[in-house]
């Protein structure tokens, strides 16, 4: 006899592993385009039908697809109610700016997630660098990994649209459960936005206009540093529900932030370098002494254990500061790129108008 469970499936963790579920696990790839049961492997034609042209369905016939220039692909569009728990991808470092992820929750029009592929991803510089955090991972040589969860009660869509002038090959996974989502779940969001450069002595802000109650869960910057000297004595400000001035959280400075401190620095004068489950500088990008003249960060901050939660609003900003002369501060005219996330109630305000692809790219 089956036992009953009660457990959604959701929210899972070593402490849920063992419990059973009704919930009901699919995924969804170029094999199995909708996730439907009993459906996968039955292609015949798919990128790699020549290959497979010996052997016939059921051998990899298409494990990618291609997405053609200036065209929205629809990766995931599941009808019912559950939650996404992984996402697996890769493509060309080339396309990780100008391919844009959108998802969209229970038909809304508005997309809850808009962002780069690559930044999604906490690799925002078009240059592999490998990420072994516990919501992200990225590993050799390009596969792009997220277990963020992602619950959703009616639909759930996932597109991939190629703002670049060239095709894109695109390997992907997206597995995904079908069960009841309780009231207290909310729907996950990011946004992606870029200051290049920022203006003396402005800040940047990676959100603005958050309207509902929810939690901010994470930050990842690519940041490029327009000066010779240390650029991260700014600091990161969380304004909650209706602060204005002065903010409910502040920071002690930028590498304070990440986990890190006193520059980042080695002993012998170096960056560290670090990924970890919960933070990380995963990605230093050094001057090659020839055309790649800057220097170049990739740094993530998960609030997995630490969520920031408002009631009514968000807004969350950061400061470039490095040094001048007698020990004043310089605020720096650096290249921030940066990714929000975090989760809310619906409906969500619609974010900014998404930027063209000459200010996505990296140069």
């Amino acid at each position: 006899m089956q036992p009953h469970s009660s457990f959604t499936g959701l929210g899972m963790g070593l402490g849920t592993l063992s419990r059973l579920s009704s919930a009901r696990t699919r995924s969804i790839s170029p094999e199995n385009r909708t996730g439907e049961k009993g459906k996968a492997a039955m292609a015949t034609e798919g990128t790699g039908a020549r290959a497979a042209r010996d052997l016939g369905p059921g051998w990899k016939v298409s494990p990618s697809i291609e997405i053609a220039p200036h065209t929205v692909v629809t990766l995931a569009d599941i009808q019912d109610s559950g939650a996404i728990q992984h996402i697996w991808l890769t493509t060309h470092p080339q396309h990780w700016r100008s391919l844009i992820l959108r998802a969209y929750w229970d038909d809304e029009e508005s997309p809850s997630i808009e962002c780069p592929l690559g930044d999604f991803f906490a690799n925002g510089w078009c240059e592999r660098c490998n990420v072994s955090s516990l919501p992200i991972a990225v590993n050799p040589a390009g596969g792009m990994n997220s277990y963020w969860e992602m619950p959703f009660r009616q639909r759930a869509r996932l597109t991939l649209e190629q703002t670049g002038e060239q095709a894109a090959i695109l390997y992907y996974q997206i597995t995904y459960t079908l069960t009841e989502v309780p009231d207290d779940l909310a729907y996950f969001h990011a946004q992606w936005r870029r200051s290049n450069p920022l203006p003396y002595k402005e800040v940047h802000t990676l959100l603005d206009g958050v309207r509902g109650m929810g939690h901010y869960v994470g930050t990842y910057l690519a940041w490029q540093s327009n000066s010779c000297g240390w650029w991260g004595e700014g600091e990161i400000k969380f304004y909650l529900d209706g602060d204005k001035d002065y903010p409910t959280i502040c920071s002690t400075g930028t590498e304070d932030y990440f986990g890190g401190a006193w520059n980042f620095e080695h002993p012998q004068g170096e960056y560290g370098s670090y990924s970890t489950p919960f933070l990380g500088l995963p990605q230093v990008i050094r001057p090659d002494g020839l055309y790649r003249s800057q220097q170049r960060f990739g740094l993530y901050r998960w609030h997995i254990m630490d969520p920031i939660r408002f009631a009514e609003d968000l807004r969350v900003t950061i400061q470039a500061l490095g040094w001048r002369s007698e020990g004043r501060y310089l605020p720096l005219q650096d290249d921030i790129a940066s990714t929000a996330f975090w989760y809310q109630n619906e409906p969500h305000a619609p974010f900014p108008a998404f930027p063209e692809l000459d200010v996505l790219e990296v140069i």
